[in-house]
């Protein structure tokens, strides 16, 4: 058994992941900083998106007229975080992400209900672009 290939794959797949990762990271700074255009630029061209309120989005223009428009003021009197829970390689280029999200206070208590979006993600040119994603508030029993 080969065990080099083994430690090269898992490299990789761990770099991979930390791209991944690098992209829920940016989400969560443009969100926070209420910055529409870095936020837009995370998506592939065709990218479908629904809302944590079951609003359905296509295109890059779509999701940015929408962002436009609630993303400027959101953040004024809370902030959110995103984890990274899981990665799921469909194939090495292709993997489905969920993260947790969670609003909170300038002080950084949790407010509201958390998050539980699903990201496809598609690696194009070297990099990792969002192409259909759901977010999901999560209700309390």
């Amino acid at each position: 058994m080969d065990t080099t290939a083994i430690d090269e794959e898992d490299k990789t797949r761990e770099a991979e992941i930390e791209s991944i990762r690098q992209v829920v990271a940016t989400i969560e700074h443009s969100q926070q900083n209420e910055l529409p255009e870095e936020f837009i630029g995370l998506f592939r061209a065709d990218a479908i998106w629904t809302t944590g309120h079951g609003k359905r989005l296509t295109g890059r223009d779509a999701i940015a007229a929408f962002a436009c428009q609630v993303l400027p003021g959101a953040m004024k009197d809370s902030t959110v975080t995103y984890e990274l829970v899981d990665v799921l390689f469909i194939r090495p280029d292709v993997a489905a992400v969920k993260a947790h999200a969670q609003y909170r206070t300038p002080e950084g208590e949790p407010v509201g209900n958390a998050g539980s979006p699903l990201y496809v993600m598609a690696k194009e040119d070297g990099r990792w672009l969002l192409v259909a994603c759901q977010n999901t508030e999560v209700l309390e029993s």
